[in-house]
């Protein structure tokens, strides 16, 4: 690398020293994979001589010296003007080497843990100027180079524009959510009245398990065990058995062992924002689950009302602000069942719910197409990635 990029660590932040005319310059966390966050840039004395050796150019990659090392983006001119601080290298081709191909090898390598060998590792990960300019670097042709990125870039492009119509969607989705949710819309066919109640009207609200400690759980699967569930499971609006714990049998009573469509809500946690997070139970790969003492189930009596729409009403600003005004004012984040039981909403007739659960729901099903799409193309990338980085299929 050190033969074909000129590699040059940032300005030394250091109060005490720095002197010279405030400059705005970049950190570490501006540089993620693939773009620059220019919204807030610092600023740092620099003196003439710094100027000239840091200012930026057109085309610079800028790959990050310490944290995820190697994780690298190309500046493009987003501000006019700007410079860069010691936890990033700079890297300029000496002789014409493509940057966006340096680029998708660094993302590459750091995606396989091979710059791992050239990491010194104290508290925090660092990729030293020395043993970066010593990485072992294929050098295809000028005219192969450019082959190869046009054809990631390509997928690049496809990525970035799904990623833009799953947010346009998911905008839509939460605007769908304000209207049919608080009955400021109401769908074809529906002119009953609202009426308002409580939670605890139509679902209990189940506390989780305590246990003991330690003596109590298992971390793996035990013929006396239940899979424990946590705040880690709950993630956007769904639930997530990647990475579970496991609890003696004998800790867990029948009505803490979860139900197809039970709600699962975050009662207690040290972040905020996380207490009142919810995921309704869709399917399940095993046949006993239970949740932990920080968490809660609402277990919705189905004559009374729909589980799809409560769950979606658990998504909804209004029962977010709720949960913020109940924390409001208290030392500790946490929920009791009685707090998520006495909430009130206006509620529509069960068949007007029912229609407005499926019709989110059908947003649901186009996101989640939506997203397996996404994941599908970048799997291809990586295939593309690992055949083309490796010289197993040229391009020209």
């Amino acid at each position: 690398m050190g033969a074909e990029f000129d590699v040059r660590l940032g300005k030394m932040l250091d109060a005490a020293r720095n002197v010279g005319e405030p400059k705005p310059y970049l950190g570490n966390r501006s540089v993620q994979w693939g773009q620059i966050d220019v919204n807030d840039p610092g600023m740092v004395p620099l003196t003439r001589a710094e100027q000239l050796a840091l200012r930026l150019r057109s085309g610079d990659l800028l790959v990050c010296e310490g944290g995820e090392v190697g994780r690298a983006a190309i500046w493009r001119d987003e501000l006019p003007e700007c410079y860069y601080q010691k936890a990033l290298h700079r890297l300029r081709p000496r002789n014409g080497y493509s940057p966006e191909l340096m680029a998708a090898y660094l993302r590459f390598w750091s995606d396989r843990g091979a710059l791992a060998d050239y990491v010194t590792q104290t508290s925090i990960a660092h990729l030293p100027r020395e043993k970066l300019v010593t990485v072992p670097l294929p050098r295809p042709p000028a005219i192969e180079q450019r082959a190869i990125t046009a054809a990631l870039s390509d997928v690049d492009a496809l990525l970035t524009k799904l990623d833009q119509l799953i947010a346009k969607k998911r905008d839509l989705k939460q605007a769908a959510m304000q209207q049919l949710l608080n009955g400021r819309t109401r769908l074809p066919g529906h002119s009953g009245q609202w009426r308002s109640t409580s939670i605890g009207a139509f679902a209990d609200v189940i506390r989780g398990v305590a246990y003991r400690g330690d003596s109590d759980l298992y971390p793996y699967a035990h013929p006396s065990a239940v899979v424990l569930l946590r705040a880690n499971n709950v993630r956007d609006a769904s639930i997530n058995l990647d990475e579970v714990q496991f609890v003696d049998e004998a800790c867990v009573a029948d009505v803490q062992l979860l139900r197809l469509n039970d709600i699962l809500i975050c009662m207690a946690n040290g972040s905020r924002q996380l207490v009142g997070k919810a995921a309704r139970l869709v399917k399940s790969p095993v046949e006993r689950l239970t949740f932990g003492a920080f968490m809660g189930c609402l277990r919705v009596r189905r004559a009374e009302a729909d589980v799809r729409f409560v769950a979606q009403l658990l998504q909804a600003l209004r029962y977010r602000n709720y949960v913020a005004n109940l924390l409001a004012g208290s030392s500790i984040n946490n929920l009791r069942p009685g707090d998520v039981a006495a909430m009130e909403f206006d509620m529509p007739p069960l068949a007007e719910q029912q229609a407005i659960a499926d019709a989110l729901a059908d947003m649901d099903t186009e996101l989640a197409a939506l997203e397996a799409r996404r994941e599908k193309t970048r799997q291809i990338k990586r295939g593309m990635m690992q055949a083309l980085l490796t010289g197993r299929i040229r391009l020209v």
